[in-house]
Parts: C-alpha cells; sequence; structure tokens
C-alpha cells in the first residue's frame, strides 16, 4: 500500500508538529481544522518556526519551502477524502473524537487506515465509531512531534495485523522509531511520566519545595533532560490532567488521582507555553 498524501486532523500542537514531521518526510500533507484561521496560524507557524531553524543552522537552506510546500489547509473535512492515510489528532475527548470518526465513516474509502494520536483514551472505544473498526490504529507521537523520534503504535482489539504492519512501515518512512504497544491506560510512555509529574505536584502543593528547586533536584539528580514542571508546561497541563483523570478512571487505583493544584491549574487557563502561563510564566520569553 503507497502512502504518499495523509491528512492530519486537528491543527493544534501536536497536529502541528505532525504535520511538520511528515511533510519534512516528502509526504504530502493535508491539515484540517474546524475553522480556516486556526489552520492558517498553525501553518504560519511552522514556517516561522523553519525560518528560526535554518537562521540558527539547525535546518538545511530550502527547508522552509520544502516543507511548507508539501502542506496544504483546509477546514473543510470534504477535502480529506482523496488521502491515503488518515492521522487524528482532535481534542482529547471521547465523545468528540466518535462524532470525528462517525463522519470519516461517511467520507473515506473502506480501506483507508484511521490512526489516532489519542494519549490515553481507549482506541477500543474510538474505533467502535468508525464503519470499518478494523482500520483504526494508535499512533502516538511526542510532543513536539518534528523531533521527538518515537511513535508508539498501539493496535485495539479491532484492529487489523496488518493494519499494524503498515503503521509500523509508515513511521519508519517519516523517520520515527516505532514500538508496538499493547491497549492500556497510558500505554508506556505516559503510564510512567504522567505519575512522575502528578507527583511533582503534590510535592509543591505540600510546600515540601518550589516548582524551580524540583525541576533542578531531577535535573541534577535523576538525570532528567528537564524537569518535570518544564516538561509539563511543554506538554500542555491540561493534557497531563486528562492522562492522570484517565489512568485514575480506569485502573481505580488511588495512586494515579490528579493533584489539586494540576486541577486549578487547568481551570484558571494556565495550560503551559501554549498559553504563555502555566507552573511558570512565559509571557515575556
Amino acid at each position: 500500500m503507497s502512502i504518499d498524501k495523509i491528512a492530519v486532523l486537528g491543527a493544534g500542537t501536536m497536529g502541528m508538529g505532525i504535520a511538520w514531521a511528515v511533510a519534512a518526510a516528502g509526504k504530502k500533507v493535508v491539515l484540517y481544522d474546524l475553522t480556516q484561521e486556526i489552520v492558517d496560524k498553525t501553518l504560519s507557524r511552522i514556517g516561522r518556526g523553519l525560518e528560526k531553524a535554518e537562521e540558527r543552522g539547525q535546518a538545511p537552506e530550502g527547508a522552509k519551502a520544502f516543507v511548507t510546500g508539501n502542506i496544504t489547509g483546509t477546514a473543510n473535512l470534504e477535502d480529506i477524502k482523496d488521502v491515503d492515510f488518515i492521522i487524528e489528532t482532535v481534542l482529547e475527548k471521547i465523545e468528540v473524537k466518535k462524532d470525528v470518526y462517525g463522519k470519516l465513516s461517511n467520507i473515506l474509502d473502506d480501506d483507508i487506515i484511521v490512526a489516532t494520536n489519542t494519549s490515553s483514551l481507549s482506541i477500543t472505544e474510538i474505533a467502535s465509531a468508525y464503519k470499518k473498526p478494523e482500520n483504526v490504529v494508535g499512533m502516538h507521537f511526542f510532543n513536539p512531534a518534528m523531533v521527538m523520534p518515537l511513535i508508539e503504535v498501539i493496535p485495539c482489539i479491532q484492529t487489523a495485523p496488518e493494519v499494524v504492519d503498515t503503521v509500523m512501515e509508515l513511521s519508519k518512512a517519516i523517520g520515527k522509531k516505532p514500538i508496538k504497544v499493547k491497549e492500556g491506560p497510558g500505554f508506556v510512555v505516559n503510564r510512567i511520566l504522567v505519575p512522575g509529574m502528578n507527583e511533582a505536584a503534590f510535592i509543591l502543593h505540600e510546600g515540601l519545595a518550589t516548582a524551580e528547586d524540583i525541576d533542578n533536584a531531577m535535573k541534577m539528580g535523576a538525570g532528567w533532560p528537564m524537569g518535570p514542571f518544564t516538561l509539563c508546561d511543554m506538554v500542555g497541563i491540561d493534557i497531563a490532567l486528562a492522562v492522570a483523570e484517565t489512568l485514575y478512571e480506569e485502573t481505580g487505583d488511588p495512586k494515579y488521582r490528579p493533584a489539586p493544584n494540576i486541577k486549578q491549574h487547568v481551570r484558571a487557563g494556565w495550560l503551559g507555553r501554549k498559553t504563555k502561563r502555566g507552573w511558570y510564566d512565559y509571557s515575556k520569553k
């Protein structure tokens, strides 16, 4: 199966990075979101990011023209019906995702694979909303997707074996390092990582140390490349909360209960770098 044209559904932080990574690998990309304004803003961010990377010597000359030339944007879902593959990265809410998969059922040919970038939701439940559940699979990228090499490939109970093989090969074709993971709450990375960020938030909540000191402790004492609060701000505090809530709900284990200050930050709209305020203030950076 030749996969040359890929639709990325959702032009948020992850959608931006995935579109960038896929286009940089020479694939044609159709980036979709609900409004053209959202799509155009994301396309501009990709262009600016590549321009800066070229200026700093982090990308070869011509990278911006090559990558952006491979991406088109749309707010019309009908525009994706001629693609070879779908990567879905819409809002991390099961009802929203199932609604999208219902709409895709009316648009796509029966042989099109739809990969969800969900970080914690049940892929089995997502697949149940699609006309060909055997063609649904997890394809979990990591932020920033244009840089991070890992992809977790997660078959659900309905996924056909040949679909998994196709996604493993596609992951390699776009320069990533895939690992196959059984479906389970949080998969592998977030099952380990989010409880660490959550525990750091509990430590801060209890007043044992400042966020900065906790970050420095994990960098200098545990060899982490960045501290848990810096990482949480990069990932998005809302994403960390969503994963923590899923782990808690799916397992019933109280060790996964979200820290109260994580909930407070999300309620305040302090989601991290993407809102310029999270555990740290980025408004002047």
